[in-house]
């Protein structure tokens, strides 16, 4: 997979090189600031951009003003956003377009590289990777919430799992019940949330959409 890195810190970004080289990825561009990833997306057209959010010159959200860019440039580029921060007006917007393909993750949460390879390739095959925090925050921030609170407290433990990303079978897992008692929450979101069988929509990101507010 070829792929962009974009982040200010000269040593997390010469790891995160290394990281992605030793997987067998191709880093065909690592740069330091939003102006350049910019130009090295134009120049190399990677698959995946793999970016931090503040970045010079302000420090404050270009890395996700420029990954919105780009989405909106090439909705098919796939997008890992890896801060230490939840900007959650830009992520939203990130988010609300088409959500098939992008991920934000927190650096002091990732506590290991296989983790971090596993959330990056799933994005990269066009499915989602959210910090259970990122998630958490974005539904702060929402003012939709009517229908939501419909749901019961395990519909959204269900909920925020799928917007992790996770499968059935993982979210099973990670709540140690069967896959069927799952498949049962997420119909029970899906009614709840007015959410009917659709062969042009995909009902989980719709469902995922509506926890975050976008």
């Amino acid at each position: 997979m070829r792929i962009v890195v974009a982040e200010d810190s000269p040593i997390l970004r010469a790891g995160l090189v290394g990281l992605l080289e030793d997987e067998g990825h191709e880093v065909v561009a690592a740069v330091p600031d939003a102006t350049r990833l910019r130009e090295v997306v134009a120049e190399h057209r990677p698959e995946l951009v793999v970016s931090d959010i503040r970045m010079p010159p302000t420090h404050t959200d270009e890395g996700l003003r420029a990954a919105i860019e780009l989405r909106a440039a090439d909705p098919g580029l796939r997008i890992l956003i890896f801060s230490q921060y939840v900007e959650t007006q830009y992520a939203s917007r990130l988010l609300a377009g088409n959500s098939a393909g992008v991920g934000y993750l927190l650096k002091e949460r990732v506590m290991d590289t296989k983790d971090f390879i596993d959330a990056l390739e799933r994005v990269a095959a066009g499915g989602t990777a959210l910090d259970p925090e990122v998630v958490s925050q974005l539904v702060g921030a929402s003012n939709s919430r009517r229908a939501l609170d419909t749901l019961s407290p395990r519909e959204r433990e269900v909920l925020g799992l799928m917007g992790e990303g996770r499968s059935n079978g993982a979210i099973a897992a990670a709540l140690f019940v069967t896959e069927r008692a799952v498949e049962k929450h997420v119909a029970g979101i899906f009614t709840k949330l007015d959410l009917p069988v659709s062969s042009a929509d995909n009902r989980r990101v719709l469902a995922v959409l509506r926890y975050l507010g976008v």
